[in-house]
């Protein structure tokens, strides 16, 4: 049994399991290196001390100093962790977006919590990126750890998650699979294996599918900590320094249904109970692992906890929720869903009416016409949505009755801005919900609700089709 004299020797030397049931009948075995049986719950760990102990030598990082760091949550728990332990004050710019437990266990670390939006164009200065760094600007003997473009963080798994791995597959790994979020464990983890085994073993890149990593439309996606979102009034893309796209010989382009049910189904397949992202790489695991022989040998990295996630992946309200469940939810369960009504008019799903925030209210007039009901969500501009519209990217509504009253009544002009008559969202349902449930979202006076199909809005669905009076 290992005796350390801090927690913070304890990072890193995580063990592999082999994916018994989930690899069952594919073509090479697939292993999971679990780290998120860190002491913090996640590989971040790793980088996080590989950081503090860079700055520190550098002087960048003095005593009494303060830790800061826009975080999705696990770099700033490893950061709190080392930061704590070596009497550093630590702040945690945490997005609006991550699971709220990321924040309960910073708390409880000891960080202070500063929640900030990144849904917004990079430039903004509200953009939790530049908050966090106004904060290190502002205070004395602050030091932004900056995990996107430090090269200490891909570094840390140079020294040593590579040489770990190399270790305990004795050589015999052929392909690594990984999620990229900063970039730093494919980067530093694949660039030490591709070097040790001359050139032989293969990094493969995790991604969600609409991130542009692996050339999705940057999106939203439901995935936490992993991809790249680029907002669509960004005006530079600007990639961490921390990756390196020619250490990835490959991407496998994840769903958000397919990563959340991977998710789920390791935890109650294999009791390993991931994050996410750790069902993102091992659905893409899979895949590989499908197209290799048994001479092949597969590692993915599961890079956080799913305890992190209750509120949310492994809660079947949430999943139902956002669309992405939708099993009965008992065995006696036969209502009928939302499913059933859009698929008694083929065509419905994924022809979603909706109204471009940049649209004229003279436009918007006639389109709304032309809807059923006379309501339609308006929603982010954005060039192309091969993905279909991110819920997250709905503003609010727009109703025909209140269009054509405000213009004919003088109060606003058919080439006015849609925003100046904006309403409050509409009601969602999930596209497995209940027509009960589904009615309860739309309440007394809703005249339609948006349908979510994998997290995005794939339909309207009107109250008299929901058995609504």
């Amino acid at each position: 049994m290992a005796v350390h004299e801090s927690v913070v020797d304890a990072i890193g030397g995580t063990p592999l399991f082999r994916l018994s049931r989930l690899g069952a009948g594919l073509g090479a075995p697939v292993y999971a290196k679990a780290e998120f049986l860190n002491i913090g719950g996640s590989v971040k760990d790793r980088a996080a001390l590989s950081m503090v102990l860079a700055a520190e030598r550098d002087g960048l990082l003095r005593p009494g100093g303060t830790i800061i760091e826009a975080t999705s949550g696990n770099t700033g728990i490893g950061l709190t962790i080392v930061g704590r332990q070596r009497g550093y004050r630590v702040i945690a710019g945490v997005s609006d977006r991550s699971a709220a437990e990321k924040s309960d266990i910073l708390r409880a670390y000891g960080a202070e919590v500063v929640t900030a939006p990144t849904a917004l164009p990079r430039e903004h200065p509200e953009h939790l990126f530049n908050v966090v760094r106004r904060l290190a600007d502002e205070i004395p003997g602050g030091w932004l750890a900056n995990q996107y473009d430090n090269p200490a963080n891909p570094d840390a798994h140079v020294r040593t998650t590579g040489p770990e791995l190399w270790e305990q597959t004795g050589g015999r790994i052929t392909h690594f699979v990984a999620g990229v979020g900063t970039g730093g464990t494919i980067t530093g983890t694949g660039a030490f294996l591709k070097q040790v085994s001359a050139g032989a073993v293969t990094v493969i890149g995790a991604d969600p599918e609409a991130s542009s990593y692996g050339g999705g439309d940057g999106s939203p996606y439901f995935v936490e900590s992993i991809g790249h979102f680029l907002h669509p009034g960004t005006a530079e893309d600007l990639w961490p320094e921390s990756y390196r796209p020619d250490v990835v010989d490959g991407f496998e382009r994840i769903p958000d249904r397919e990563s959340l049910l991977t998710a789920r189904r390791l935890a109650r397949e294999e009791g390993l109970l991931g994050g996410p992202s750790s069902g993102t790489a091992v659905a893409a695991a899979l895949r590989v692992a499908r197209r290799l022989g048994p001479e092949d040998l597969v590692v993915v990295l599961l890079p956080d906890s799913g305890r992190s996630y209750l509120s949310k992946v492994f809660s079947d309200d949430w999943m139902r929720q956002w669309g992405f469940l939708e099993e009965p939810r008992s065995a006696d369960d036969t209502e009928p869903t939302v499913r059933t009504v859009l698929e008694a008019a083929p065509g419905r799903l994924g022809r979603l009416p909706a109204v471009p925030a940049d649209a004229s209210l003279g436009d918007a007039l006639a389109l709304l016409r032309e809807v059923p009901g006379g309501v339609a969500p308006v929603v982010l501009p954005r060039r192309e949505r091969p993905f279909g519209v991110s819920a997250t990217e709905v503003l609010g509504s727009l109703a025909a009755p209140a269009v054509a009253a405000a213009l004919t009544g003088g109060r606003a002009a058919p080439d006015g801005p849609v925003t100046a008559l904006l309403g409050p969202a509409l009601p969602t349902v999930g596209i497995g919900h209940p027509l009960s449930a589904a009615r309860e979202a739309l309440g007394a006076d809703g005249e339609a609700a948006l349908v979510l199909l994998d997290g995005r809005a794939a339909a309207l669905v009107h109250r008299t089709e929901l058995g609504a009076p």
